[in-house]
């Protein structure tokens, strides 16, 4: 599904003056540290951005529960400066300064053309899943396709890397002799969804894990040539040709279906985005790249404000998930949009809502997909499957329509700050990219889930960025169809490459002809 928007609005910068307030009663963070904006400064572009107040017969209880959420609701002024903060922040990393975004060259430089041919394996890991693919590519359309799933436990995710690897080496083995293809040399695109600081499209070493995975012995480890050295010693002739991360991935089979798209995002458990960007830009090159005009480069936004540079945007509320997660005081910006973070930061807020007697009891679990139903309901005007929900998740607490209403409008907040944040940095990248037309390859469950949040993307975005018209393009199977994709692309170039070597070389002299054989 895709929907074209032409961005409109006041112009680049915040437009000053003032203007009526949207939805009235709405409250942004109320401390300076927050980066809040006064009421008596809110335009009427500013307002646009704030979610509806919260309706309740008890108005006292309503106006208190917005006061305490007042922290979470972004205006346009703050989150312009976000988008600045965000601009500097990539400028520096691009130029190898310090900064929270990596703004990592992934080496792909194009995109796909429809010449595409071959078989390919591809392997997907980034979740408690992990996927091997083999696919067939012709006039870069898949015509084949099989795929099989293995599930990644814990002793794997937190044990010794090698482990982890041997495993995967394994499953790959699995998966050819169930295809009859042990024998088979094949090309293989590594999607490796964590932190990598990559050395070429085919070499990359861990930074730092995400997720749900912890796995020891991993520091500075080439991840494509561990893989490749456990594929080796099991006697496949299997090569890793790509390494790549799942956001690359989206753009790339975004772009198979949009010679338009230039951005790709992740929006499901964790989030990142990245875009094509000119190659003279890009100071890290371990490579030759004369001949390279773009590049793909992977901005990792997940830990965007590790470096304190977004303080002005942290609750209490977001303290505590931070506190509370598997990687504390890392990928900041992350646990504000991803859909592991969510239902966290619902459960949290709804717990100190029930300390100031302002909901029932604490809730001892929610989910993201918790969240999703909670504003799914919202948006059909009904509240009896929150309630039982809450319910359940409060003990058996009696939950009635106003805690119901009170839980809804939790989730709206939190699902329009993480639309807002999100948006903040595609925004950014469009004014960056400055083409007539971008489409943004998006995938993840959030995206695709959330009842709002697509709705929501399009209508930030258009108001951060005015005059830049864009497409938001839901993205079909990046982690696969997009890794063997860059393995066409890399073969591609490679054999490209070739021919140019060959023909730059000195034509060696012609030797004299030798005596003639005739009397």
């Amino acid at each position: 599904m895709s929907t074209a928007v032409e961005s409109f609005g006041m112009g680049e910068a915040l437009p000053n003056g003032h203007g009526s307030q949207l939805n009235g009663s709405a409250q942004t963070n109320g401390s300076q540290q927050n980066g809040s904006c006064a009421p008596s400064e809110r335009s009427l572009w500013d307002a646009q951005f704030l979610p509806p107040p919260l309706v309740l017969e008890d108005r006292a209880r309503a106006l208190k529960v917005q006061s305490r959420l007042s922290g979470l609701v972004l205006c346009g002024a703050t989150l312009m400066r976000v988008g600045e903060t965000f601009a500097r922040e990539l400028e520096r990393g691009l130029r190898q300064l310090p900064s929270s975004l990596q703004m990592e060259n992934t080496y792909v430089p194009e995109l796909p053309d429809g010449t595409e041919e071959g078989v390919f394996l591809a392997l997907d890991l980034g979740g408690t899943n992990f996927r091997v693919l083999l696919l067939e590519l012709a006039s870069g359309q898949l015509v084949r396709e099989k795929v099989k799933q293995y599930h990644v436990s814990d002793s794997l995710r937190l044990g010794p890397g090698e482990d982890l690897f041997n495993f995967l080496a394994d499953c790959v083995q699995d998966f050819l002799q169930c295809e009859n293809l042990e024998h088979q040399h094949l090309s293989l695109g590594f999607t490796f969804s964590f932190p990598m600081r990559q050395h070429s499209i085919s070499s990359g070493e861990l930074l730092t894990w995400t997720k749900s995975f912890c796995c020891g012995g991993m520091r500075h480890v080439d991840v494509a040539a561990l893989l490749q050295r456990c594929l080796d010693a099991r006697g496949l002739r299997v090569t890793v040709q790509v390494l790549l991360n799942d956001t690359t991935g989206t753009l790339v089979a975004g772009a198979q279906r949009d010679p338009d798209v230039g951005i790709g995002v992740i929006l499901g458990t964790g989030s990142n985005g990245c875009y094509v960007e000119r190659a003279a830009r890009v100071q890290h090159w371990e490579t030759a790249h004369e001949r390279v005009r773009d590049v793909v480069v992977d901005v990792e936004w997940g830990a965007f404000g590790d470096n304190g540079c977004l303080r002005f945007l942290r609750t209490d509320f977001d303290r505590a998930v931070d506190d509370g997660s598997l990687l504390a005081a890392s990928f900041t910006f992350e646990k504000y949009i991803g859909g592991k973070y969510l239902g966290d930061l619902l459960r949290v807020v709804l717990s100190a809502l029930a300390r100031d007697q302002l909901f029932p009891a604490a809730p001892a679990d929610l989910t993201s997909a918790h969240l999703s139903m909670f504003e799914e309901e919202n948006c059909r005007g009904e509240w009896r499957r929150t309630a039982s929900a809450l319910q359940g998740a409060c003990g058996g607490a009696h939950v009635t329509r106003s805690d119901a209403l009170v839980a809804q409008h939790v989730a709206r907040v939190i699902s329009n700050r993480a639309a807002q944040l999100v948006s903040v940095c595609v925004a950014w990248l469009l004014r960056r990219m400055g083409r007539p037309r971008v489409a943004i390859a998006v995938d993840g469950s959030v995206f695709k889930r959330h009842p709002r949040i697509q709705m929501l993307m399009h209508k930030y975005i258009a108001l951060l960025a005015p005059h830049h018209p864009f497409t938001l393009l839901e993205a079909e199977d990046g982690s696969g169809k997009g890794s063997a994709l860059t393995a066409a692309i890399a073969a591609r170039v490679a054999a490209r490459d070739a021919k140019h070597t060959r023909a730059a070389q000195p034509t060696p002299p012609s030797r004299p002809a030798g005596p003639s054989l005739q009397h």
